[in-house]
């Protein structure tokens, strides 16, 4: 296996993997800064819209929980043909990695604001009501009490998204994208060399233990404290 690899045309694999890897980490970077702050707001919304909340909005919350439930289950690879037109209106183009990353922002939105409520609705609801009891502001509330009481696990949480991030990259050829996933069809199955996409793999593999062991030690650092 080792010979195998040593005889690939690194001239010409080399720079294409490398490039792939590019693809991949803006793909995957944008989605998840875009992507993630969106789903902070729509979480914060559901959270504190919901019945017996700091900003109690029967209206918004349903509308909020709607939207949510609607695009959250949609499989990525139909999310990409069912907002195409969209694509197109706000990139400007329907295929490339942009087009993916604006599909991967509406995607990871939506995941995300679930998690940051799940994750939220763990605070204790007597730590909140000690601040408002305190003359605290339901937004100081917000920003001083509620995040970063919940942040170790919103960490979590936000490792587990993005690793889900990565994986919907690898889709990104459907429409012109690249990417390692693009990478591994495209110069690895397409070509009948099993190694070239198991290289990928390794690539892959590699990069989401790399983002898993970080996202835990920044949660338990959160923690401890």
């Amino acid at each position: 296996m080792i010979g195998t690899y040593r005889d690939l045309d690194w001239e010409y694999y080399g720079p294409a993997l490398v490039r792939a890897m590019f693809d991949t980490l803006y793909m995957v970077g944008w989605a998840f800064l875009i992507g993630g702050l969106a789903g902070l707001v729509i979480g914060l919304a559901l959270f504190t819209t919901r019945e017996g909340g700091l900003f109690a909005n029967r209206p918004v919350w349903h509308l909020t929980n709607v939207l949510v439930n609607l695009v959250r289950p949609v499989p990525f690879v139909i999310l990409i043909a069912a907002l195409q037109p969209v694509t197109i209106q706000v990139v400007g183009s329907g295929i490339g990695n942009d087009a993916v990353v604006f599909v991967m922002i509406c995607a990871s939105s939506f995941a995300i604001a679930r998690i940051v409520e799940q994750n939220l609705v763990s605070v204790d609801p007597g730590v909140i009501e000690a601040a408002r009891s305190m003359g605290a502001s339901r937004s100081r509330v917000v920003l001083t009490v509620l995040l970063p009481e919940a942040l170790g696990p919103l960490i979590l949480g936000y490792t587990f998204v993005v690793i889900a991030i990565t994986d919907m990259s690898a889709l990104a050829g459907i429409i012109g994208g690249g990417g390692i996933g693009n990478f591994a069809i495209v110069e690895g199955y397409n070509r009948f060399r099993p190694e070239v996409t198991w290289l990928a793999v390794l690539v892959v593999i590699v990069f989401v233990q790399v983002l898993q062991v970080v996202g835990n030690r920044l949660a338990r650092r959160v923690m401890r404290r």
